[in-house]
């Protein structure tokens, strides 16, 4: 009787035992588990509007992470938050990012980076698509930046658009500028563009917008007045393109364009820079200042690589024949 009690006390102190320690071990993974968490790099990306060619940064962004070893959900947390071109959302998302202390932001479109650079001079703000990032205010020069922001410039030329706007369409004489003043990305291409003009004989009547609801009136007053509208990669006449693409098909005017995506969307051509490529090459530099990189040290990265784009169905539309040499060269949208 009493080795039958020993026994059975001997099993129910092994039973405790093994209960202590997976009560134990479950302790140690409750402890493991933020040490694991903290190890993930996070990330806050900020994005003014929906449009195709800041969607075409953000998805090559976020795979060419993905390559270099960053991978969503794994060892990088991803916040994106899209401002509905509204700039109080834009300060309240930066705001945010700012408070939360992400190891990177980074700024899609020049206002982005504007709002971002406004709220933290310590977290790296790494932008993509600024036109003109001096001018804008965001670095002190393009080679040594200075202080926590650098990024990539989507800049573009109001000269070579124009050149290869006198190839497809050479009886302009009255260029319509159609952008939102308050974009100063905008307003530096446009002031090319008057420089360009002034060199050749050209008149430039504006439009300008405050938000994508007043684009149909802007270019309805253009089509009326000018042989050919501009438009600089700017967001908000970006967002409106189809509109644009409309207004201008039914009026029989050809729309000059700063992206290869404004083109897809109904503008006649060119000449401009690889979005997918201007996204590959920002998350190159934000690898390089997670690794411990200064942001102030890293030369802004211009794009060298220009290619035309034609979009034929808006050709089709208006009555205009490509050249051959034009066809060419392009890439085209359209059959």
């Amino acid at each position: 009787m009493k080795r039958r009690v020993r026994r059975a006390a001997l099993i129910i102190m092994a039973l405790l035992l093994v209960a202590l320690a997976g009560c134990s071990a479950d302790k140690n993974q409750e402890k493991a588990a933020p040490e694991k968490s903290s190890q993930q790099i996070k990330i806050g990306i900020v994005q003014i509007v929906e449009h195709p060619s800041l969607d075409t940064i953000r998805q090559s962004f976020l795979q060419q992470m993905a390559q270099d070893g960053y991978k969503e959900g794994q060892n990088m947390v991803v916040d994106y938050q899209n401002a509905q071109n509204d700039q109080t959302n834009l300060k309240t998302i930066c705001q945010k990012f700012a408070n939360n202390k992400y190891d990177l932001i980074v700024a899609i479109a020049t206002p982005s980076a504007q709002a971002a650079a406004g709220e933290t001079q310590t977290i790296p703000v790494l932008f993509s698509a600024c036109t003109d990032p001096v001018s804008s205010g965001l670095v002190a020069n393009l080679e040594k930046p200075g202080g926590n922001v650098t990024g990539t410039s989507d800049a573009v030329s109001a000269e070579k658009i124009m050149e290869l706007a006198k190839r497809i369409t050479p009886d302009i004489k009255t260029i319509g500028a159609l952008y939102n003043s308050s974009e100063t990305n905008s307003v530096s291409v446009v002031n090319d563009l008057k420089k360009y003009a002034a060199k050749n004989n050209l008149k430039v009547v504006e439009a300008t917008v405050t938000n994508s609801a007043d684009v149909q009136q802007a270019v309805t007053s253009l089509a009326g007045k000018a042989d050919a509208i501009f438009s600089p990669i700017d967001n908000t006449v970006a967002s409106a393109m189809p509109v644009v693409a409309k207004v201008a098909n039914q009026a029989k005017i050809p729309v000059y364009v700063g992206a290869d995506s404004m083109v897809k969307d109904g503008g006649l051509a060119t000449y401009g820079i690889n979005y997918t490529v201007l996204g590959q090459e920002t998350a190159k530099m934000a690898v390089e200042i997670l690794k411990g990189k200064k942001p102030g040290d890293m030369p802004v990265k211009l794009m060298t690589d220009m290619d035309i784009y034609v979009n034929q169905d808006t050709a089709k539309a208006i009555g205009v024949t490509i050249p051959e040499d034009v066809l060419k060269e392009a890439k085209t949208f359209g059959k």
